[in-house]
């Protein structure tokens, strides 16, 4: 039988339903449904047992990943990267368990990769009861660091691709201390989701030492090479910002949620949710500086929140900025952000 994500299924679709009633509790059904389709599909066109093991795992490390993390949604986290090599005697290292302490005391938690050095130390800062820990099972042995062994909200995955998922997900900020390659891999990655609009806007820090050249002779290299050459724009220099302090980190965090709370797409428009109201005014100085980041005949307008936006009754209560955003300009936006969070 040939199975279709559309009601044409007959007896399966009234089957699935029976199971889904059966387990009870299942919240968003329609979506639950295409997921049992998927696998059903998935089985049947595919003989590969590595493929569905991929399937398999993936699906069971995403729910779990959800489960971890759901219980902490209205607590801002911030993943910090790092080298696993930096020894506990380097000033990265004690850098990185001020920055763990200072992001807890801001009320924030701290997203490692759960394993040592720079990982270690910020978990160090913050506390157990302030960390989490996304681990990947390697060929060689490895295990969490002390601070997270035990810990309920250490999770290990079989793959990087959904640790990564998890890493960028769950962050409300990113924080990148030096590293090896996996520190570069997870910065471009960042940068490149922030880029293209996959990921909402967001902090996203280098962190030097005081004299510190890693990330200042890393920028040289984006600005002397990749922008020359014309592979990136002056303006995607707007998606990060590059510090040599603790409290710079956490204050350049701490102001990117002064005024701008979250985002969302309703329909083609882009609906900014704010903490405090704008004045018109404002929004006319906006309307000024940022008119190239709409769409032809687009505007801004000052409301409340949208029918659309029912599902988040926790929120309705904050006024909201609406534009007819482009979908292109993302650097523009960040500076837009920077914008309304001015006092």
């Amino acid at each position: 039988m040939e199975l279709h994500f559309t009601r044409t299924n007959g007896p399966v679709d009234v089957s699935i339903d029976g199971l889904m009633e059966l387990a009870g509790d299942i919240h968003h059904p329609e979506i639950v449904r295409e997921m049992i389709l998927a696998a059903l599909k998935a089985g049947q066109e595919g003989d590969d047992r590595g493929d569905l093991k991929l399937m398999n795992s993936t699906l069971k490390e995403m729910r779990f990943t959800t489960k971890v993390f759901g219980a902490y949604r209205d607590v801002k986290k911030v993943t910090v990267f790092g080298s696993a090599r930096t020894q506990p005697h380097e000033s990265a290292y004690k850098m990185a368990h001020l920055f763990g302490r200072k992001l807890t005391e801001a009320g924030y938690m701290v997203i490692t990769g759960g394993g040592p050095g720079i990982m270690q130390a910020v978990n160090e800062g913050a506390g157990p009861e302030h960390s989490f820990g996304v681990n990947i099972r390697l060929p060689f042995e490895q295990h969490p660091n002390p601070v997270l062994m035990g810990n309920p909200r250490n999770i290990t995955y079989k793959y990087f691709f959904n640790r990564k998922v998890a890493f960028l997900k769950e962050a409300d900020a990113v924080a990148l201390f030096p590293g090896g390659f996996g520190t570069l891999d997870e910065a471009m990655e960042a940068l490149t989701l922030l880029q293209t609009g996959k990921r909402n806007p967001m902090p996203l820090v280098l962190i030097d030492e005081p004299d510190g050249t890693y990330w200042s002779r890393w920028l040289k290299f984006l600005k002397k090479e990749v922008l020359v050459q014309g592979y990136i724009s002056e303006m995607d220099f707007e998606l990060f910002e590059r510090v040599d302090s603790v409290d710079e980190a956490v204050k350049r965090i701490d102001r990117f949620y002064h005024r701008y709370h979250s985002l969302r797409y309703v329909r083609e428009r882009l609906v900014i949710r704010l903490t405090s109201p704008m004045d018109q005014q404002k929004v006319k100085e906006v309307k000024n500086h940022f008119g190239d980041i709409l769409i032809p005949q687009g505007d801004f307008l000052l409301s409340g929140p949208l029918p659309e936006e029912s599902d988040e009754p926790e929120i309705a209560h904050l006024p909201r900025l609406i534009l007819d955003f482009n979908r292109k300009h993302f650097g523009r936006l960040r500076q837009l952000i920077n914008v309304i969070n001015e006092d």
